[in-house]
């Protein structure tokens, strides 16, 4: 299986080669063929742009031109996967290089005939960049657009913390100027689009929590059968920080007849790549029905000695009034490639609706 730098290789530009030559002969391409030779040892984020250069240097210097070989290619059905993301880099290049006034809704137009084929979300961000309000008017449309891929693209595209992405200063700026694009996409028929609009308001949670807040309550108050999925995922990192104002959305109010026994931990010391178990009971010692979400935070030790903590989900329930429920939990310490673990003091506790309790320690042993 290909790592992710290798996802656009020397076969996918070959690919992209062949479509190009048998709709534009008259461009030999030697520079893209050279850059298909040279991929070796280059990140995913080098090869999209040696390509995009390229394909700027073998293809026709004018957008016009540049546009009519794209859209002759996309008359083909093997013009598509991981060759297309430098193509829609080349475009926005072309047509932002021909200058604001000219071919900027003409390059947008060209990215949603191709997000269908892998994605344009990427070079999306070099229009708002250059002019956020336009590019939102065009993703408002969009948003009305029959293809699932291109109502995902208005949100997708438009994300702050798009992965993979450059970042947009304007979206920081003014969090609040996607949100009628969101609006539109909530209810949308596809799980495609809704998992896109989740993903953008948790985006959003993290910027500006009371925007995100705000706009999953006018949400809840519009709701279809899919908003509270939505709206779920959307606030769950405002849920893993206990914002009130996210859990109370959810259900989660304070629950001040639960009584929390634990974490119990299973022993004081974790060996190095091994598990910590714990458990952690809950009594509700109210008389009415208790909505809890329940999750757990892992404090690992930094090289400096100090400690950064992690929340992890555990479960939600709901307790009758003089239930009781016991957990238990298996957290791993096996190495992994985006946490290097410090040998030393760790500490763990749990947290329902938002409140931590029972902080305890244990040490984590040297490799």
């Amino acid at each position: 299986m290909p790592t992710a730098d290798e996802l656009l290789n020397a076969t996918a530009v070959d690919g992209l080669a062949r479509c190009l030559l048998d709709v534009a002969p008259g461009h030999p391409l030697p520079a893209l063929r050279r850059t298909a030779a040279a991929l070796e040892g280059r990140t995913l984020s080098e090869r999209c742009h040696d390509v995009r250069d390229a394909l700027l240097t073998d293809l026709p210097d004018d957008y016009d031109g540049f546009a009519a070989v794209v859209r002759a290619a996309l008359e083909r059905p093997e013009f598509t996967g991981w060759m297309i993301w430098p193509v829609t880099e080349a475009v926005a290049r072309r047509a932002l290089d021909a200058g604001p006034a000219d071919r900027f809704d003409a390059g947008l137009a060209l990215l949603a005939d191709l997000t269908p084929r892998l994605t344009a979300e990427f070079a999306v961000r070099s229009f708002l960049a250059a002019d956020l309000d336009r590019t939102l008017a065009v993703a408002q449309e969009w948003t009305r657009h029959p293809d699932p891929h291109v109502r995902r693209l208005a949100s997708e595209g438009t994300r702050p913390y798009l992965p993979w992405a450059r970042r947009v200063r304007a979206l920081f700026d003014r969090p609040a100027a996607t949100a009628t694009v969101l609006d539109a996409l909530y209810r949308d028929d596809s799980e495609y689009v809704r998992r896109s609009v989740a993903n953008h308001l948790n985006d959003l949670s993290r910027i500006d929590p009371e925007l995100a807040t705000a706009t999953a309550a006018r949400w809840l108050d519009q709701a279809d059968e899919h908003t509270a999925k939505v709206v779920r995922h959307g606030l769950r990192t405002l849920v893993k920080k206990g914002d009130p104002a996210a859990l109370g959305l959810l259900g989660f109010g304070p629950a001040p007849d639960i009584v929390v026994t634990g974490p119990v931990l299973g022993a004081a010391v974790v060996a190095s790549g091994g598990d910590l178990l714990f458990e952690v009971t809950l009594e509700n010692r109210g008389p009415d029905l208790a909505a809890v979400a329940i999750d757990y935070v892992v404090h690992h030790r930094r090289a400096n000695g100090t400690l950064s903590p992690k929340v992890f989900k555990l479960t939600t329930r709901r307790l009758d009034a003089g239930a009781s429920l016991t957990i238990s939990r298996r957290h791993s310490f096996a190495p992994i490639s985006t946490r290097t673990y410090h040998p030393g003091e760790h500490a763990v506790e749990v947290q329902v609706n938002g409140v931590r309790h029972g902080l305890r320690t244990f040490r984590l042993g040297s490799p």
